[in-house]
């Protein structure tokens, strides 16, 4: 054993040396580390991005078309200061199957009552109950990065 490590050892040593990459600390100020990423754009991974401004969430209840089964729907609505916690959730006032059809809303599937041992439920799965896991609301903002994603195309129905 100590013949294979005396071995590997001299094998490392006797590699040359390989430059190091530019690091921060070593970097000239104006010279950037040359690590981008596309997220960030030009700004180098050690800098600091500008924050896009806030915009207002779109509000127009208009339902989106999913791009890919199983999609969770996007929320259409504003949904700013929703009290969700393991009291309360503000989205059952209107989603929920009983109120749905007084509200107008679309109602919570019902898969959102069975529990994880297929037990239905008369209330919401408590591992489905905070809505934000999964549902988004929707933002009018641009890409950050350019993708060549293509959405499901519209199934014919047969009569």
């Amino acid at each position: 054993m100590r013949r294979l490590l005396s071995l590997l050892l001299a094998t490392v040593l006797s590699l040359p040396a390989v430059p190091m990459a530019q690091t921060a600390a070593s970097a000239p100020a104006s010279a950037p580390l040359g690590l981008t990423d596309a997220a960030r754009g030009p700004t180098p991974i050690d800098g600091t991005t500008k924050p896009p401004r806030l915009t207002n969430s779109v509000n127009d209840d208009r339902r989106l078309p999913r791009n890919y089964d199983m999609q969770p729907p996007v929320v259409p609505h504003r949904v700013d200061g929703y009290q969700i916690d393991k009291n309360f959730n503000k989205c059952m006032d209107c989603h929920a199957r009983d109120k749905a059809e007084f509200s107008g809303a679309v109602p919570v599937s019902k898969t959102h009552y069975i529990d994880r041992n297929g037990r239905v439920l008369d209330r919401i799965s408590t591992r489905r109950y905070f809505c934000q896991q999964c549902h988004v609301s929707q933002e009018p903002v641009a890409p950050i990065t350019g993708n060549r994603f293509q959405g499901l195309t519209p199934q014919r129905t047969t009569p």
